[in-house]
Order: C-alpha cells, then sequence, then structure tokens
C-alpha cells in the first residue's frame, strides 16, 4: 500500500493494470452504509428480544399493554440492558477508533486515499462476520462489541468517510464544494433508507440471520470495489511509515502552528459546532428504536422500518433544499435554517405518544442535514490542499468523539429519566442545536474578508 515511482522517477498512486476503472469514492460510501444501516435496528432489535428471552418478557408486541401506560419492571429493565449493550459497542469502537482514525487519515495525505478504503471496508467485513456468528451460533452478546473494536481498528465508518471526503475535496473546486459533500451525504441518506425499508420487513418475515448475510456480501463488494474500482485522487502518492507519531503530529498542527488568527480561531469553532451537531444526531438515533420499540408507541419491525428510512430520507431532501437555496441565500444562514427544522423536529419527538406524531417530527427533519456539508466545505477551504486527509482525519475524530458524548450521555440519560419523561433527551438535544447556531452566525459576522483565498484554489 505504498506509492510507487514512475519511469521518470515520479510517484504515481497505482500501475495502470491494478485498477479495472477509475471509480468515484461515492458507492463505496452507499455500500458501506447500506450494510451498517441493515445491520444497526436488526442488532438493537436482535439484543431487546434476547434480553426479552432470558427475562421471561413476552409484552413487547401486546397492543393492550401499549395502551396501559404503567411502567413494567420488567419492560424497564429489558429497556436498560439493551441501551447499555448499545453503549458499551459504541464505547468501545468510538476510544479505539480517535487512535486509529487519526493515524489512517493523515496517513492516506502520503500514501494516496485507496489503502484506507481498503482497510476500513475489511474491518466493516469483520465487524458483520463476528455479528453473524452471534446471531447463528447464539454467542455471548459481547461479541457485538469485539466485532466494534476489531472493525476500529482498522479505521471503522469514520475513516472510510474521512478518505471520502477528503477525496471529494482533492477533486472539487472551492465554489462546488459544499454541494459535492452535500452530494456524498446524500449516498449516505438514499442507502440508508433503502436499507430501513428492506431491513425492517425482511426481518418481520425471515428473523435475524438474512439481513446480516446480504450486508456480508454488499461488503465483499465494497472491499473488491475499494481495492480494483476507486481511481485514487492523491496526484503524488509517496511511501510513508504508518507508526509514526508524525501522523498525529500534522492533526495537531492545524490547530496549534503558526497560521493567520483568524484560520486557527475558525477551525476551532467550526470543529466545536460539527461536534454538538453530531453529538444531537447520532444521540437521538441511538435511541429512537429503543424510543419506538417500547410503550406507548410499541411499534413493530415493519413500522421501525418505516421511521428509520424516514430518519434517512432527509440527507436526499437536505440536498434538494441545499441546491435550491444556495441560488438565493449564503450557506451560512441555509445552515441555520436547517438547524432551526432540527430543533422542532427534537421537541416534537420528545412528546410524541402516538404514530403520526412520530412521523411529523421525522418530517420536520427534512432541512436538518444541510448544516454539516456546509461546515466540512468551510473546514476544508481553511486548510492546503495536501493538508485534506489530515483535516477529515481530524474531523473524523472530531466525530468519534461527538458519538462516543452522545453514546455516553444519551444512552445513560434516557433510562434515568423514564419515570418521569421518556422524551427528556431530544428536549436536551434541541436546546444543544442552538450552540452552533450561535458559533455559525458570530463566525459569518466576523467574516468581513475572503476565507483564505490562497487556501481554496481549485485542487
Amino acid at each position: 500500500m505504498e506509492g510507487r515511482e514512475s519511469s521518470r522517477g515520479e510517484p504515481r498512486a497505482w500501475p495502470a493494470g491494478s485498477v479495472l476503472c477509475r471509480g468515484c469514492v461515492e458507492p463505496l460510501i452507499f455500500l458501506a452504509n447500506f450494510a451498517l444501516v441493515l445491520q444497526g435496528p436488526v442488532t438493537t432489535q436482535y439484543l431487546w428480544h434476547r434480553f426479552s428471552a432470558d427475562l421471561g418478557y413476552n409484552g413487547t408486541r401486546d397492543r393492550g399493554s401499549c395502551s396501559n401506560h404503567s411502567v413494567d419492571p420488567t419492560a424497564q429493565e429489558v429497556e436498560t440492558l439493551t441501551s447499555h449493550w448499545t453503549l458499551y459497542m459504541n464505547m468501545g469502537g468510538f476510544l479505539v477508533g480517535l487512535f486509529s482514525c487519526t493515524l489512517l487519515g493523515a496517513w492516506s495525505d502520503c500514501v494516496g486515499r485507496r489503502p484506507l478504503l481498503v482497510l476500513a471496508s475489511l474491518g466493516l467485513l469483520l465487524q458483520t462476520v463476528l455479528s453473524i456468528l452471534v446471531v447463528q451460533l447464539q454467542l455471548h452478546v459481547g461479541y457485538f462489541v469485539l466485532g466494534r473494536i476489531l472493525c476500529a481498528l482498522l479505521g471503522d465508518f469514520g475513516g472510510l468517510l474521512a478518505a471520502g471526503f477528503a477525496s471529494v475535496a482533492d477533486v472539487s473546486s472551492s465554489r462546488t464544494r459544499t454541494i459535492r459533500m452535500a452530494l456524498l451525504e446524500a449516498c449516505i441518506g438514499v442507502a440508508g433508507m433503502l436499507a430501513s425499508l428492506i431491513g425492517g420487513n425482511w426481518l418481520q418475515k425471515q428473523g435475524y440471520a438474512n439481513p446480516f448475510w446480504l450486508a456480508l456480501a454488499l461488503l465483499i463488494a465494497m472491499t473488491l470495489y475499494a481495492a480494483f474500482c476507486f481511481g485514487e485522487t492523491v496526484k503524488e502518492p509517496t511511501r510513508a511509515r504508518l507508526f509514526t507519531l508524525r501522523h498525529h503530529r500534522s492533526i495537531v498542527q492545524l490547530y496549534v502552528t503558526q497560521a493567520p488568527e483568524k484560520s486557527r480561531k475558525h477551525l476551532a469553532l467550526y470543529s466545536l459546532a460539527i461536534f454538538v451537531v453530531i453529538t444531537v444526531h447520532f444521540g437521538a438515533q441511538d435511541i429512537l428504536t429503543l424510543y419506538e420499540l417500547s410503550t406507548p408507541l410499541c411499534w413493530d419491525s415493519r413500522l421501525i422500518g418505516y421511521g428509520s428510512a424516514a430518519q434517512h430520507l432527509p440527507y436526499l431532501t437536505s440536498l434538494l433544499g441545499l441546491r435550491l437555496l444556495q441560488y438565493c441565500l449564503a450557506d451560512t444562514w441555509v445552515a441555520e435554517i436547517g438547524l432551526a427544522f432540527n430543533i422542532m423536529g427534537m421537541v416534537v419527538f420528545a412528546f410524541a405518544t402516538i404514530t403520526p406524531l412520530m412521523f411529523t417530527g421525522y418530517g420536520l427533519l427534512f432541512l436538518s442535514l444541510v448544516v454539516t456539508p456546509i461546515i466540512r466545505a468551510k473546514l476544508s477551504r481553511l486548510v492546503r490542499e495536501s493538508e485534506q486527509g489530515a483535516l477529515f482525519s481530524a474531523v473524523a475524530c472530531v466525530n468519534g468523539l461527538a458519538m462516543l458524548t452522545a453514546s455516553g450521555i444519551f444512552n445513560s440519560l434516557y433510562p434515568a429519566t423514564l419515570n418521569f419523561m421518556k422524551g427528556f433527551p431530544f428536549l436536551l438535544g434541541a436546546g444543544l442545536l442552538f450552540i452552533p447556531a450561535v458559533l455559525i452566525g458570530i463566525l459569518e459576522r466576523a467574516n468581513h474578508c475572503p476565507e483564505f483565498q490562497q487556501f481554496s484554489q481549485s485542487p
């Protein structure tokens, strides 16, 4: 996975015969997220029913129990165990990923994006194999945590995203970067929506194993695509050691080395904004399936699939909304509008006790995901072309910290607030979203001169 020399002594990514076609990165992200979303709700429901069987609880599908709003202690214990094991999986993966993803992302600036894409694909593949073994052989649920850790060692989905967004930054101009990054996020959303629709109905009819087998097949195809079809976007890959502190230092230097003060300040504040947005997004996502499974909603696998599809639909509607709003508004104000709709959706979730109200909350999120591609594009314009991998590995590090924080807060807060207000974590999320709204507004007011045009030229 090291750079090779051409006949003129110039480094290049791969010899011509090693790629079947010069494919783009979007299919990789699509297949990866399809496989992950196919497994996510299925894993949560598997844990729910596994703990239900262990504790002798069989009231999950009893509609009479859903109309009765009294708290069942056994059901509450099932919810708590499921929430806590979800937290263990996330913590194990994110803590390991904080080290590996930052290391591999900066490494990709030297050796190219393809090696990281291949490694991350193999990690996701290994995690799925372990999940299949747990379901088929009824192994201890702790193997889910082991699979998550092994996946994180090889880069995880965060590493895949770091390489993907850096690849887009490599080949896009400053003018087109926001919409290109929104397009990449739309691939994530469309894949998640389709996987949710398929997974919910499939689980209801054929059980837990088959969705995992489909995810395995997709991840095998994805790994082959990364190895043989992806067109390298780093212009001059060079040899570089993987295990060296230089890669981590390159990320720290983005924030601490001598540079125009506004650049450092903007990098830090935009990073804080995206941290809060991702914390709320993944924190809510972690508990939504559990929230819908339990009283008073008591959704079945089919409704959970529809809900998960609605949850991913904003990736597509946000892309369309961003493209239309860019004709009349600056990116900053588009982001503020998206945050406003996100806050409204969270408030509706907090008080939803019937199915139509839950879907109303999902509907209000239709512009909620314009924020992250806008912030990523702004961050990308603040660094040089040779620092894109380091930047997006730093963003992946922020993403990992946000997901870890989200799991710690939301999966701990949810069981703690069951007795007085199940929807309280959603209200907390709505309140937290005012932080990035204020930060983005402050940065826009401070940005009276062009944003470092010397770093914003077309690659």
